[in-house]
């Protein structure tokens, strides 16, 4: 009967100290948030159950994970707790593996794999028309790199405006593909007024450049007639496109110093294609002169003659 008694006793006191064992430690690996190209949030909650605790997270481009978070404190509570880690220096549009893990004494006890991919940089361009300003019907090109991810092999289609700018930009090139680094040029055989230019991808959003403005200046011609008079020449010549009604300016050329305005006219006929002009100058001074035509128009910019020696 004592016996009994006693096995009965022990019994019991195993039951109580099985009811009273503290329930095992949890983790729970959760989202990955605040996701830019390079860097994301851990999320995740652990349950010490009493035990001093620390978690980390492990992570890397699979399963096998690499790296991993510094180790943190987290007390040794009996309700799960949210816990976070930050990471950075990560490569753009990629995809890593992840998991939470605690330490305490009862051992290392680790949360399920779970994956995030990082953001796409964002295609932007940069872009330059060479050259800036040029003769009327001359050729240029418009040159540039997009940057990114996807940048390499990617369509891009150069787009023009033209003066007054109202038409909106419509494609001048066929399609391009930006070779490895990037880069793209579209030469153009010429511009016949002044036209703000784009590069575009041709994705379903596409994406733009910033405008930039190619100015075509007028083609200027200048030549020199004796005249009867002592002291004074005939100084004609052309400017393409028409400009009817511009003014001419002809100028005497210093050495280190701006050119001087020594006489002046109107432009008052023009062809189709081009006009003319035609003055007679005082010569006061022998040297180098030039016509300068100033444009009003908008369509094209003002531009002078390559000079000419008067004796």
């Amino acid at each position: 009967m004592t016996r009994l008694l006693a096995c009965a006793a022990l019994a019991l006191m195993l039951g109580c100290a099985v009811a009273g064992a503290a329930p095992p430690t949890t983790v729970t690996t959760g989202e990955a948030s605040q996701l830019t190209s390079s860097s994301a949030v851990l999320g995740g909650s652990v349950n010490p159950s009493g035990q001093p605790t620390s978690f980390f997270f492990q992570y890397g481009l699979s399963s096998a994970y690499g790296a991993q978070t510094s180790p943190v404190p987290l007390g040794s509570g009996t309700q799960s707790a949210p816990v976070s880690a930050p990471l950075a220096g990560l490569t753009p549009y990629t995809t890593y593996h992840y998991r939470l893990v605690a330490v305490n004494g009862v051992g290392t006890i680790t949360g399920r794999d779970r994956t995030f991919t990082t953001r796409k940089i964002p295609l932007t361009f940069t872009v330059a028309v060479t050259p800036k300003r040029g003769l009327f019907g001359s050729p240029f090109s418009v040159a540039g790199t997009l940057s990114g991810t996807g940048s390499a092999g990617h369509a891009v289609v150069l787009q023009a405006n033209p003066f007054p700018y109202l038409a909106g930009f419509k494609p001048i090139s066929g399609d391009e593909l930006t070779d490895a680094g990037g880069n793209f040029s579209f030469p153009v055989a010429g511009l016949t007024e002044n036209t703000q230019l784009r590069v575009a991808t041709l994705d379903p959003q596409p994406v733009n450049s910033r405008t930039v403005v190619a100015l075509v200046a007028v083609r200027v011609t200048l030549h020199l007639r004796p005249t009867a008079r002592h002291g004074f020449a005939r100084l004609y010549g052309t400017v393409t496109p028409a400009e009817a009604g511009s003014r001419v300016i002809f100028q005497l050329l210093q050495p280190r110093l701006k050119p001087v305005g020594v006489s002046s006219t109107f432009i008052t006929g023009a062809g189709r294609t081009r006009s003319h002009f035609s003055a007679v100058v005082r010569i006061r001074r022998a040297g180098l002169y030039r016509a300068l035509v100033s444009v009003a128009s908008g369509a094209q910019v003002s531009n002078h003659s390559r000079a000419i020696l008067i004796r």
